[in-house]
């Protein structure tokens, strides 16, 4: 079923043509990646898609009735509505159902509405749904629903606006960068989510598990032609190297860079089971294999960076609150020589304060930080470039430096530079205000390392990068001899770059693990269930809502009730279907049917039970 279909659209700027004759479509069940470097027209196509933008020729047809839902990169809201009131202001009617039966809750006296309520819920079998909707806003960290948007980080809003195109439940969800402004423990479960659930997908996004993982097929703009490979990821990578070897008209250097890629996807684990088989006790294999991924590396770009004395960075007995929110509890740590820490951790728990205190721009409570001599930072913020009017690309990197030096006496110049990082020399002489919003990070992150730092410090350096300026910030930052510090919610750069973890647990807990981030998280899923006393697995279960009560009203009684028997129900209609994939006879066609109506009940199950213990929990208390 075809949902969306683009005809032959073009787009042009002045003398700059983006693209022409652009035809690709959009089929039910399809999960699309649409891959382009910066500035070569990925917003502009949302943009259209959207109705933002219209192209200069061609036509945008969506199927009649199709249910579209968009996620931008800047979600607009109404600032004098609450969280609540701009998700009931969403297309999906059942909300409103919903919404009359957490209203009915509240008033348990008027049993007349709360039947009605209730009747309603049944009526548009609103059961599953609400579960649904519970557990979206509460993986979303949106369990406030009172306070104004107003209120809200651009995060917030942006997860907000995902938290919206989710419970619209549409055919077909088209993303801008869907893993910005989510953390790591977010990222996993939306990418379950997607995997589990039937929804349509087209999105422009950096993060490349997330490719490897959700995406069945890659559209790929290179060069104002469009390439499309169906598969994941590592499929693109492998399909699109044979391209460029029969084509031959790329650079040897583009080649190798993908060449690299695709030999360092083959060497990762796949993706990772719920459980590890078996217990990972040993760290020292974990430092090793971190090690060794290094010494893999190829250096090409021997920098000669100022010398690292032997005092480079120390934390002593180092502390920071914010009122009654700990963010660091008398941290020790000495840094050395060539380290390569990644920090990881829930949004909220002080990776940037962390980083603040380290360069100084913020002092702590109590400890001190000691900074040697020869250490010369070069820190990479979330806040950008600040823009001249007027000014050209390469006049910004020759006002911090016009070269870097290399090993042997040799440099690479400014212009070099621009150039590694996908700047053509034409492209050096365009106006930044020009620039798209990926080509202004690029360029900021140039300005930071032409100041040739021996002590690298990014601070979300993935954010708008497109995958091949990754792949070129992962080479530079291989050949860098110096220290770096990196936070970052794109777990493959991790992976690829860093050494071991500071893990902000929050309430000023932070453990130091000797491996990638990968290496985490199979260490961190084989790690045995402590069981826990009983006021902190009433606290683990607390509702999504903070002002519940801990106990069951009579209306989540009757609740609890109807779901005990819908899972009894549906156990049966499971196992009735398990038992038609005996008959021999079935075609394909059937085969791929009737799995859908079982995986259809396995996700209704999932989601009761997440109700149910989320009832049940209550009663515990």
């Amino acid at each position: 079923m075809n949902y969306l279909t683009v005809e032959n659209i073009a787009k042009s700027y002045g003398e700059l043509v983006l693209f022409e004759d652009i035809s690709f479509s959009v089929h039910k069940d399809q999960k699309i990646a649409f891959v382009a470097k910066n500035g070569t027209g990925k917003t502009s196509i949302l943009n259209m898609l959207s109705g933002d933008d219209i192209p200069d020729s061609g036509s945008i047809i969506y199927r009649k009735d199709v249910k579209v839902s968009f996620l931008s990169q800047d979600p607009k809201f109404d600032n004098t509505l609450t969280v609540e009131d701009a998700i009931l202001a969403s297309e999906n009617p059942i909300l409103k159902v919903i919404s009359n039966y957490e209203k009915a809750l509240l008033n348990p006296e008027d049993t007349e509405a709360y039947q009605a309520a209730f009747d309603a819920m049944e009526r548009h079998q609103a059961w599953d749904f609400e579960t649904l909707y519970k557990q979206i806003l509460f993986k979303l960290k949106l369990d406030n629903l009172e306070q104004k948007i107003s209120t809200l980080s651009g995060g917030q809003k942006k997860r907000l606006a995902l938290a919206n195109a989710l419970i619209n439940k549409p055919d077909l969800l088209i993303l801008d960068e869907p893993t910005n402004h989510l953390d790591l423990e977010m990222i996993e479960w939306l990418e379950s989510f997607f995997a589990k659930e039937s929804i349509t997908l087209f999105m422009v996004t950096h993060d490349r598990y997330f490719l490897e993982r959700v995406c069945n097929e890659i559209i790929e703009l290179d060069e104002g032609q469009l390439y499309s490979y169906k598969g994941n990821y590592s499929y693109y990578l492998e399909k699109r190297e044979a391209r460029i070897e029969r084509e031959s008209v790329e650079t040897g250097k583009a080649k190798q860079l993908f060449k690299k890629e695709l030999t360092w996807m083959r060497r990762q684990p796949k993706a990772r089971t719920t459980k590890s088989k078996s217990r990972i006790d040993d760290f020292a294999d974990i430092k090793h294999r971190a090690h060794q991924r290094r010494n893999d590396h190829e250096v090409q770009l021997e920098l000669n960076m100022e010398r690292l004395g032997s005092k480079i960075l120390e934390f002593h007995k180092v502390s920071k609150a914010f009122k009654d929110k700990t963010i660091l509890n008398s941290f020790d740590y000495t840094f050395k020589k060539g380290e390569r820490v990644g920090i990881i951790g829930k949004n909220g728990t002080g990776k940037t304060t962390f980083l603040n205190i380290l360069t100084q721009t913020n002092q702590p409570d109590s400890g001190k930080v000691v900074k040697g001599d020869t250490v010369k930072f070069g820190y990479y913020t979330q806040s950008g470039i600040a823009i001249k009017p007027e000014q050209k690309v390469i006049d910004v990197i020759r006002e911090f430096g016009d070269y870097i030096p290399l090993k042997k006496g040799r440099q690479i110049s400014a212009q070099q530079l621009l150039e590694r990082f996908l700047f053509s020399r034409k492209k050096q002489y365009d106006f930044v205000e020009k620039l798209s919003g990926g080509e202004r990070k690029r360029l900021y992150l140039c300005t930071v390392l032409i100041q040739n730092p021996n002590f690298l410090i990014l601070d979300e350096p993935t954010n708008d990068l497109d995958i091949v300026t990754l792949n070129v910030l992962e080479s530079f930052l291989l050949d860098f001899p110096g220290c770096i510090i990196v936070v970052s919610h794109d777990r493959y750069f991790m992976d690829k770059v860093v050494d071991h973890l500071f893990v902000f647990k929050g309430e000023g807990v932070i453990e130091d693990f000797p491996g990638n981030y990968t290496d985490y998280r199979v260490y961190e899923d084989s790690q045995p269930v402590i069981s826990k006393t009983p006021s902190e697995d009433k606290k683990d279960k607390q509702s999504w809502k903070q002002n519940e009560a801990s106990k069951l009203s009579y209306n989540e009684e009757k609740e609890l009730k109807n779901i005990e028997s819908k899972l009894n129900s549906l156990a049966y209609d499971k196992k009735e279907l398990e038992n038609k994939f005996n008959n021999a006879e079935l075609s394909q066609d059937e085969i791929n049917k009737l799995s859908e109506e079982l995986q259809t009940i396995i996700n209704t199950i999932e989601a009761k039970e997440e109700r149910w213990f989320e009832l049940s929990s209550k009663l515990e208390g």
